[in-house]
């Protein structure tokens, strides 16, 4: 754990305590989990693995889902103690699934911390690949899923490219430096650009 981190059978233990926001997306999750699969992506990724910035939403990438199961979800977490931006009514809420429009979810009585519910398929093709190349991270009893660390870093600086993101994928490449692959980012690269 000499740099703050450690490999254990290809999941990335992370050397430190929960905070409030992992535990708002560990209750999240842990819900979500009973419906669907799921990628956590974005800011979330290199403030879990010790990056100290403050964020107010957390993307998590998630299969288009069927109707039926959604209004589950849906109920589920607003009987977990979420509520949703766009609607009360989880049929109103699922024509933005349909459309492939993101939702958001929060605490009740809350705006921040939120996700930021990304409906994804095989048409969003740099999406779907990350979503189906998982990595799995784990702090104290925390497991949970980001995409590949080449792919997260390259993302960021290729495609988003803003100033936080910039920093964002430098403290991932200087956190990770002794486990990034050189071959995975002349892979991943390709794909992000769509070669």
């Amino acid at each position: 754990m000499a740099k703050g981190y450690c490999l254990q059978e290809d999941i990335i233990v992370i050397d430190r305590d929960l905070t409030e926001l992992d535990l708002f997306v560990k209750d999240f999750l842990n819900i979500l989990k009973r419906y669907s699969d799921y990628l956590i992506v974005s800011g979330f990724v290199s403030i879990s693995t010790g990056r100290a910035r403050g964020t107010e939403d957390v993307d998590i990438l998630v299969p288009k889902m069927e109707e039926h199961d959604f209004e589950e979800l849906f109920n589920d977490l607003q009987k977990n103690n979420f509520w949703c931006y766009q609607s009360d009514d989880p049929r109103e809420v699922y024509q933005y699934i349909k459309d492939m429009q993101n939702i958001r979810f929060a605490r009740k009585n809350e705006i921040f911390p939120n996700v930021e519910f990304v409906p994804i398929n095989e048409k969003k093709k740099i999406q779907f690949f990350e979503f189906t190349h998982p990595q799995k991270v784990r702090v104290k009893d925390f497991e949970f899923k980001i995409p590949p660390l080449e792919f997260e870093i390259l993302y960021k600086e290729k495609i988003l490219g803003s100033k936080k993101d910039k920093e964002d994928a430098k403290h991932l490449r200087i956190f990770f430096s002794n486990i990034l692959s050189k071959d995975k980012f002349d892979k991943y690269e390709k794909i992000i650009r769509g070669n």
